[in-house]
């Protein structure tokens, strides 16, 4: 083969490459979450331990827990341990940090002494209407843990599983709706709808808003007499929905009516006839005459779902905790955030 053609082959071959790379790093930039990208990015294979420890390096709300015992036992997960000690930094598999002290300057990130290889999970359920600073976090967390369907460690409000054993009773009804609120800010969707419905449909309003607040277990027997729960989340995101659907409404044994994300995604995790979406009527004053023209055997059918399924609340941060022992097998260790905002807020 003349050198030329011999040159001319190498040369259409070199090319090839050098595009077919340039179409890889340039898929991996666009993208927020990338693989191997960055000082902290986990490669090769990350052998953890018979038992895994997981460091949480500041409690929620600054509302500690007791940790003694095989805690993650409780929860079903074995072989994790849940720890507060900031001297097992070197040796923890996971250490967990959660945003609301991020975001207020309580805590700070130990950078200056992360090892290398090890899995750093940002976790939040707030939703990024009230989640700050995240522009600050590039390149640092390898998981997320949210109530996010598409988070590495998903940690919904509550969800609904088999039940075991005969249904409670629906709790005798005598009024009509009731809704809990604390933030009350009149550009929110919430308040704008409550307005309106509120000029067709007696609503009776509870919480700090309305200077009636509830004592925790003041919640429950309140709520229960009631037909209907304004279910409404205060902000509309992906996924966002709260104890105000899980706790309030469903644990309460009323009828919710949703204010958040479309209906398709309470269906995913809700029977379609379960609950009541604001999106499914034309105005406020068609929702306020459905709720009231609903006769008692229409009204019954919300309830099917319990005489098999019932209601689980996550409302403790260790049950979340233990959770990322249960996914850790199934992450991967070569994951790292490159930009965490566009990821939350996408």
């Amino acid at each position: 083969m003349p050198t030329y053609r011999l040159f001319s082959h190498q040369a259409m071959a070199a090319m090839a490459l050098l595009i077919a790379l340039w179409l890889l790093i340039s898929h991996l930039l666009s993208s927020s979450r990338v693989w191997g990208t960055g000082m902290w990015s986990l490669s090769g294979a990350f052998q953890p331990s018979s038992k895994l420890t997981v460091l949480i390096w500041h409690w929620p709300f600054n509302k500690s827990l007791p940790l003694d015992g095989d805690v993650c036992a409780h929860y079903g997960v074995v072989n994790c341990w849940l720890s507060t000690n900031h001297s097992l930094l070197s040796q923890a598999n996971v250490v967990v940090f959660h945003h609301q002290e991020l975001q207020n300057g309580a805590v700070r990130l130990p950078l200056a002494h992360r090892p290398l290889r090890q899995p750093w999970v940002w976790t939040n359920l707030e939703s990024p209407s009230n989640t700050q600073g995240l522009s600050r976090y590039r390149n640092i967390f390898n998981w997320v843990m949210t109530y996010r369907r598409d988070s590495d460690i998903f940690v919904p409000y509550g969800k609904l599983m088999p039940r075991h054993g005969p249904a409670p009773p629906v709790p005798a009804k005598n009024r009509m709706a009731a809704w809990v609120i604390s933030n009350y800010q009149r550009t929110q969707k919430r308040v704008v709808v409550y307005n309106q419905l509120s000029k067709h449909l007696q609503v009776d309003v509870f919480g700090r808003a309305n200077r009636k607040p509830l004592c925790p277990d003041c919640l429950l027997p309140t709520l229960a007499p009631y037909r209907f729960y304004l279910a409404f989340e205060n902000s509309q995101h992906r996924d966002y929905i709260t104890e105000k659907l899980w706790r309030n409404a469903l644990g309460a044994g009323v009828v919710p009516v949703v204010l958040g994300p479309p209906r398709s995604t309470y269906e995913a995790f809700l029977p379609a006839d379960s609950f009541v979406h604001v999106d499914d009527f034309s105005s406020a004053q068609e929702l306020a005459t459905f709720l009231k023209s609903m006769n008692a055997s229409r009204y019954q059918r919300f309830f099917v779902w319990r005489e098999r399924l019932a209601v689980h609340l996550y409302d403790d941060w260790r049950e979340r905790f233990c959770n990322i022992c249960a996914r850790y097998p199934h992450l991967s260790q070569n994951q790292i955030y490159r930009d965490l905002e566009a990821w939350f807020k996408s």
